[in-house]
């Protein structure tokens, strides 16, 4: 059986892959526990400066997996917290990471998958990926990542992305501010590669470490509050009508009329 997470270092540079492309990168908790280790792993490494964050196949990541949807129709409320806690858990490991994280987008970035990116300190995408926070959809939330893109984009922005649950592209994404680079396939690799590398050669690690905590501790002083409220959110929804109806018309392929 295959890895869920590969960890490879080179030049200071530890990149992160998900690699489950059979499954379009979707994510289910051992993905995501898989995930937290490996940078909590990165974060402990000597040899690694800054952290590359990618995917194996042609998905960053579809979002949740369908079994895993499946399942949650069963959680109660406690299962509920306690799986709303595991990806809050990933999300707050790279956001408060003390190394610099890059998300190299290629493909889709949807759902859950969208928010991973979203975390991440600097992200790179090709023409051809997109992006979409589309929980509303099937009667879910976004409520995890929504306590972070409130400070990458403005919230008329904000509104709009989450209300709608429209998948947009990574031109669309660049002009929200949600993203930095929009950089072509072929080059992708290379570019993320030259961009890692400066900031290992050209900055302070100690100095990478200390604006990355007065960045997070000025903009979001109440972040830990807040996920905490979004945690029970999370849980709550899961328990309504309109999301297990939402769920198993996505599980069964139906289109459904709200």
């Amino acid at each position: 059986m295959e890895e869920l997470v590969l960890y490879n270092v080179i030049d200071r540079i530890a990149t992160i892959t998900i690699n489950r492309p059979e499954k379009r990168n979707a994510l289910n908790p051992a993905l995501v526990d898989a995930l937290t280790l490996a940078f909590l792993q990165a974060e402990e490494d000597e040899q690694v400066k800054v952290i590359v964050l990618n995917a194996n196949g042609g998905t960053f990541s579809a979002g949740a997996d369908l079994e895993y949807l499946q399942q949650l129709q069963n959680n109660n409320f406690e299962e509920n917290i306690a799986d709303s806690n595991r990806l809050k858990k990933l999300f707050t490991t790279i956001y408060y990471l003390p190394k610099i994280v890059i998300a190299q987008v290629e493909g889709h970035a949807i759902a859950g998958g969208c928010g991973l990116a979203t975390i991440c300190d600097i992200i790179f995408a090709t023409p051809e990926s997109s992006f979409g926070y589309t929980e509303v959809k099937i009667g879910f939330v976004p409520a995890i990542v929504s306590c972070f893109l409130m400070q990458k984009v403005n919230e008329t922005i904000a509104r709009e992305i989450l209300l709608t649950g429209k998948i947009f592209p990574a031109m669309q994404a660049l002009e929200y501010n949600l993203i930095n680079f929009v950089t072509n396939s072929a080059e992708i690799n290379q570019k993320v590669k030259e961009f890692a590398l400066s900031l290992c050669s050209e900055s302070s690690g100690n100095s990478l470490m200390i604006t990355k905590q007065l960045i997070s501790q000025t903009t979001k002083p109440l972040l830990e509050k807040t996920l905490e409220t979004a945690v029970q959110i999370n849980a709550r929804v899961r328990e309504s009508a309109d999301f297990k109806r939402g769920i198993a018309s996505f599980l069964n392929k139906e289109k459904i009329n709200w």
